[in-house]
């Protein structure tokens, strides 16, 4: 099978890594891809967002599937594009239509769906341009924290969390005033706030079955103890601690059965993955978020854990057969840091040197903001440059030999949380094993 995967981050050169594994993989190109990526497949210089190019790149190359990493493609309707172009149609795409991307592309509409199918969610409320003062007026009259969120796609850095009532109401004006989130803050949800510890769950689904991946626990935040503005992932960890047996027995029946539920009476066309950011209060299960998609850094850990071949399961979704796919999972830990540009959220500097001493042979390191220069020498191109994975009979195992990689990895003003999987950590958890 020729296989297209588009994206550039560290999911996807996970999903590389893995896909390479596979005996049902002829070729693999990667659009973009990164300066690990390569080391997989073969990179492809073309714009994911420009479909008449990889429609054109697709027949030129015989591809089969393409395997969608990130948001912005499925939320503009690739995989609608690909169905509704004759000489493209044959070409399976594992990633949702549109119409089910949406559950990610709107956060409004993503509430909507949820009240209406009784899944557990915090209240909100949705203000614009011309409602500003009710937003204010709102903010007043309520209590702090504030969990302040863009409604469109923000590159995972449309939530802010104020903790001052004067505090929230600036960040409020400027998603306004001064388009902070660009496109994506036209509308601007305040949300109540869930006090708990955060969940990311995963399905894989054709539309009417799923099978849940391992779940994983992301941390989001820049600064240690989770202080600092959002980012787009700066560390996680898998399995989760907390996450036992009848915790995610209550989250399927109180969140993903109604969304597969949901998902199959809108006739939403969703063929692919289904993030659930879900917030663990006092045991009760309550969902913060959907993406369209796998996450990142989260798929740095989940896809090591599985053993089983991800383009069966591909070829599954595809065929509408995924409750006959076996998965298999390493019950090891796995745990990753990112390493990322000083700056990052904000303005970074890049085409930095990367040293790398290839003191890895115990960790697997998945490039994100990575290139090459013209002789060939690994530099960095983004905020997030790359994460650092390792696996360990315990938890604490696999955050040492990561942190340990680390050392020997560096670039100008690399920064990285010492934090990341700590929380997980107690004085009996020196040993942490399921």
């Amino acid at each position: 099978m020729n296989v297209l995967l588009i994206g550039s981050g560290g999911r996807e050169h996970a999903l590389a890594w893995k896909m390479a594994q596979s005996n049902l993989l002829n070729k693999l190109y990667i659009a973009p891809g990164n300066g690990g990526t390569s080391d997989f497949g073969v990179n492809v210089d073309i714009d994911i967002n420009d479909f008449e190019m990889l429609k054109d790149f697709s027949l030129q190359e015989n591809i089969q599937l393409i395997v969608v990493g990130p948001e912005v493609p499925l939320v503009k309707g690739i995989s609608n594009y690909f169905n509704q172009h004759f000489e493209v149609s044959h070409i399976d795409i594992i990633g949702p239509s549109k119409e089910g991307a949406m559950l990610e592309g709107s956060k409004q509409l993503a509430k909507e769906f949820m009240s209406k199918y009784n899944i557990p969610t915090a209240s909100f409320k949705t203000f614009s341009v011309d409602t500003i003062q009710e937003g204010i007026d709102f903010i007043t009259h309520t209590n702090p924290p504030y969990v302040i969120k863009a409604d469109g796609l923000a590159g995972g850095k449309g939530v802010i969390i104020s903790l001052e009532k004067n505090d929230a109401i600036k960040h409020f004006s400027d998603i306004f005033t001064d388009n902070t989130f660009g496109d994506a803050g036209d509308k601007v949800l305040i949300e109540q706030f869930l006090t708990g510890i955060e969940l990311s769950v995963i399905i894989a689904t054709d539309g009417k079955s799923y099978i849940i991946l391992p779940e994983a626990k992301d941390y989001k935040r820049i600064g240690v103890g989770d202080t600092g503005p959002n980012t787009g992932g700066m560390g996680a960890v898998s399995p989760v601690p907390f996450a036992d047996k009848a915790f995610m027995a209550k989250a399927e029946e109180l969140i993903i059965k109604p969304t597969m539920r949901g998902i199959i009476e809108e006739r939403l066309d969703y063929k692919g993955f289904l993030f659930i950011g879900i917030m663990n209060c006092d045991g009760d299960p309550y969902v913060i978020e959907y993406n369209c998609r796998l996450g990142d850094p989260e798929t740095q850990v989940i896809i090591p854990r599985i053993e089983s071949d991800i383009i069966e399961l591909f070829e599954r979704i595809i065929s509408g057969s995924i409750d006959e796919y076996v998965l298999n999972v390493n019950p090891d830990f796995a745990a990753t840091v990112v390493l990322v540009s000083e700056g990052y959220p904000n303005e970074y500097e890049t085409h930095l040197p990367i040293i790398d001493s290839q003191t890895t042979q115990n960790s697997l390191v998945f490039h994100a903001g990575t290139t090459k220069d013209v002789n060939d020498n690994l530099i960095t191109n983004g905020g997030r440059v790359m994460s650092v994975t390792s696996m360990g009979e315990y938890l604490k195992q696999a955050l040492d030999v990561s942190y340990y990689t680390i050392d020997h990895i560096s670039f100008k003003n690399m920064y990285y949380r010492k934090d990341i999987g700590q929380d997980l950590l107690n004085k009996k958890t020196d040993s942490i094993k399921l």
